[in-house]
């Protein structure tokens, strides 16, 4: 079968994702329960409430994802779940969830990294079927994943086969947009608040450090948050008024760190195609700077960078036997995947 439909899970964290994808590729359903108001209360993610709120709405998910794609049970030939990494809470409901489904629908069980999910959204479409699948980004080339936990620039030989080239060796670039958006009183979530203060303000009017020093392609954020959190004490009363500067100035430390370490992988490597992904990659002044490096990019919708199950169905169909169906029985015995 070329086209195999997996039905997707995902729930690493406090997004209830459910998606059914066709080939690796298209789009067939992509639903998503958001607890983002809940946890605007709290001003961040309590893992044990967003454990509970993946609980409520798995199910209710599940049903609107399979009625989007017209599709009965039989019409699915495999189920993926992201099995990490994530808030355990949170995992255990969809991994629990996509076993008891496989079991009763005799389907096989895929598992699939989160992180993997994030690289892969680029290959996803939500075309209608009738209209041709758009290329594929092609292989060697480096790719930047940059999320809430995560930050890793990647070379990319073909699908499934990696090596690391750089991670962040404290902080990861979405939780330093969400920690500089606290220390400006912004609400949750603050990547997103940030940015959007940020086209307010003057990205020259401070100059933040980019972890210059740090070697090589490896990455470093918690210089920058201190750096911050000193400019604003040393502020005072002023830092109210000044807060579009101070977040366009940090937004600019954060996208030029990045920028940096891919620049330098991309003449290591000697490549000219990126692609980004995870949820930091919907940021509009990082994807114009990235844009701007002069190299065939690749980068999702920005629906597709935030945790969605699609990126899992298409990770599923690339990094596992699925696309020969071959060695499906060890998946669902559990002698391979979870």
């Amino acid at each position: 079968m070329s086209s195999p439909r997996v039905l997707a899970i995902e729930t690493s964290c406090d997004e209830t994702g459910v998606a059914v994808v066709s080939g690796g590729r298209r789009i067939a359903s992509n639903q998503v329960a958001t607890q983002i108001a809940l946890h605007a209360t709290t001003g961040g993610i309590v893992p044990e409430v967003a454990a509970r709120q993946q609980l409520r709405w798995i199910v209710p998910t599940i049903h609107a994802a399979m009625a989007e794609a017209n599709l009965d049970w039989d019409d699915l030939d495999a189920v993926a779940v992201t099995y990490g990494p994530g808030l355990i809470g949170s995992l255990l409901v969809g991994v629990n969830v996509a076993k008891a489904l496989a079991v009763v629908h005799d389907l096989p069980l895929l598992g699939i990294n989160h992180i993997e999910g994030h690289i892969y959204a680029n290959w996803l479409t939500d075309a209608p079927v009738e209209d041709p699948l758009p290329a594929e980004p092609p292989f060697p080339l480096v790719c930047l994943v940059v999320s809430g936990g995560h930050t890793q620039l990647v070379l990319m030989h073909d699908h499934g086969q990696y090596r690391l080239l750089g991670q962040t060796v404290d902080d990861a670039a979405g939780e330093a947009f969400d920690k500089g958006a606290r220390m400006l009183g912004l609400p949750y979530p603050g990547g997103p608040a940030l940015e959007r203060l940020a086209a307010e303000g003057d990205p020259g009017a401070y100059d933040f450090p980019i972890a210059a020093g740090v070697p090589g392609l490896d990455f470093s954020f918690a210089g920058l948050k201190t750096a911050l959190l000193y400019k604003v004490r040393d502020l005072g009363d002023e830092a109210q008024a000044r807060r579009a500067d101070l977040a366009a100035a940090y937004q600019h430390a954060i996208v030029e760190a990045l920028a940096v370490r891919v620049e330098r992988g991309l003449r290591e490597t000697g490549l000219q195609r990126l692609a980004i992904g995870g949820g930091v990659a919907a940021n509009g002044p990082l994807r114009e700077r990235m844009a701007g490096l002069g190299v065939e990019m690749h980068v999702p919708e920005r629906a597709l960078c935030t945790d969605n199950a699609a990126m899992i169905g298409s990770a599923a169909r690339w990094v596992t036997p699925l696309r020969e169906f071959a060695d499906l029985d060890a998946y669902a015995s559990g002698e391979r995947g979870l």
